[in-house]
């Protein structure tokens, strides 16, 4: 099992264990108003947060995810009586099945109805003596050549699929077989076109075109137009674009009402641009959404150090519709309050070559730190009114040798020269910022 390892200690695992759909003892049941989560030696509880002296003492757990990284909702539907619902909407249903249960009632409806109708035309070759009189010249039968169950069989596969060979055919002297030659060819069609509907809306699905849109692993925070802001990035792998792209983001958290109400898994909506249509996006290149901390926004009185005591999941819904098949598409992941990493800036994929752009997906997920205040966007907002300087708190190097060595090794986020200057990338040019120690 993979773990990715967040700057507060704690390791965030894929999961890969599945809750019960029926719970036998009520004892165990995982009460909604506590987290899952115990990382880093900090036991949390639905009433407040228990702090331990050391970690190691604690065997740190992955935090329950609603939505996981790939999209994939992590709820199970149990005790559901009305099943009958399921059966009321029978093309829906059957279209959600999995594969090879698909592929066996897709099987089983044509071969039952063959038998059925076969079963049938050897009842009316066998009530009408056609079976005795196989071998007799002066007879005229139902169904010419008609001489067993299996013959029958073999006529009603005819019937139904249209195929007709031509050795067995009915005769004008049975008025029963022609009232069944009728069903049985109206009741055919109405099997093909149901039964080839389902298959093909089930081959044609979009949710694969859904595994070429990429999410940022991990989403930052920073500064945007002297304004504090949450970004993560997405971006589409293939050269048929989605067309009519938007996305729009929903903080889960639990919240308490003033009344005393206990709401767990509370959605609270995240502007990422709907007043101003930042979020209809044009995804040919990879973009950064950006969430603008302001007196709506749900983060208004988050600082740095009240993050790392929060639990919070954002998740992100990207749609469009499939340019090749003008079908909507969803894609969806999450980031849990670990992954949100406060004061760091994504880094720049895209770069200008001769006569064309090319992006760099090695660089899809890194960032590198910039200069971020620490204190909220409220605090912020305070500061600006009273006319006083942002504080910005320095960057110091990391305690390494090698001057051209990465600042965390693997994620690439910046570079210390010789004179104790990082340079710090942005969207169009390369700066330095001068280093305090």
């Amino acid at each position: 099992m993979s773990s990715i390892r967040s700057p507060f200690g704690q390791d965030v695992e894929k999961q890969g264990i599945k809750l019960p759909k029926k719970w036998n003892d009520t004892n165990s049941k995982i009460p909604t108003d506590r987290t899952m989560a115990v990382g880093g030696g900090v036991a949390v509880g639905g009433g407040g947060v228990a702090v331990s002296g050391d970690s190691s003492e604690f065997p740190r757990k992955r935090r329950q995810r609603y939505v996981e990284k790939d999209g994939k909702c992590n709820v199970h539907h149990g005790n559901v009586r009305e099943t009958y619902r399921y059966l009321t909407d029978i093309f829906t249903t059957l279209v959600d099945l999995k594969w090879r249960f698909n592929l066996l009632v897709f099987t089983l409806v044509y071969t039952t109805t063959w038998i059925f109708f076969g079963l049938i035309w050897w009842l009316i070759a066998y009530i009408r003596g056609d079976l005795e009189h196989t071998d007799d010249g002066e007879w005229t039968p139902c169904v010419a050549n008609l001489n067993g169950f299996v013959s029958a069989f073999l006529f009603s596969i005819e019937t139904e699929t249209t195929i007709g060979y031509g050795y067995r055919v009915i005769t004008e002297k049975c008025p029963e077989g022609i009232v069944l030659l009728l069903v049985q060819a109206i009741l055919g069609s109405i099997v093909n076109a149901f039964m080839v509907g389902c298959m093909f809306v089930k081959i044609s699905q979009p949710k694969k075109r859904a595994e070429t849109l990429m999410f940022s692993q991990n989403a930052v925070i920073s500064m945007r137009d002297n304004k504090l802001c949450l970004m993560f990035r997405v971006g589409d792998l293939r050269s048929s674009h989605i067309v009519e792209a938007s996305i729009r983001a929903k903080l889960i958290r639990s919240k308490q009402t003033k009344e005393g109400e206990f709401i767990p898994l509370n959605q609270t909506d995240i502007n990422v641009g709907f007043d101003t249509g930042d979020d209809r996006l044009f995804l040919v290149s990879p973009l950064i959404i950006c969430h603008e901390f302001n007196e709506s926004s749900p983060f208004w009185d988050i600082s740095q150090e009240q993050l790392a005591r929060e639990q919070f999941e954002i998740v992100v819904i990207l749609e469009g519709m499939v340019e090749a098949t003008g079908m909507t598409c969803q894609a969806r992941s999450s980031y849990l309050d670990s992954e949100v990493l406060w004061g760091e800036r994504f880094t720049p994929v895209l770069s200008l070559e001769e006569g064309f752009y090319e992006v760099d997906y090695d660089t899809f997920h890194q960032t590198y730190p910039t200069p971020t205040p620490t204190c909220s966007a409220h605090e912020l907002a305070e500061l600006a009114k009273k006319g006083e300087e942002i504080p910005l708190p320095p960057l110091t190097p990391p305690p390494i040798q090698n001057p051209n060595q990465n600042l965390d090794g693997e994620r690439g986020r910046g570079e210390w020269d010789e004179e104790g200057e990082v340079e710090s990338v942005s969207n169009g040019d390369v700066k330095k910022m001068d280093v305090q120690h």
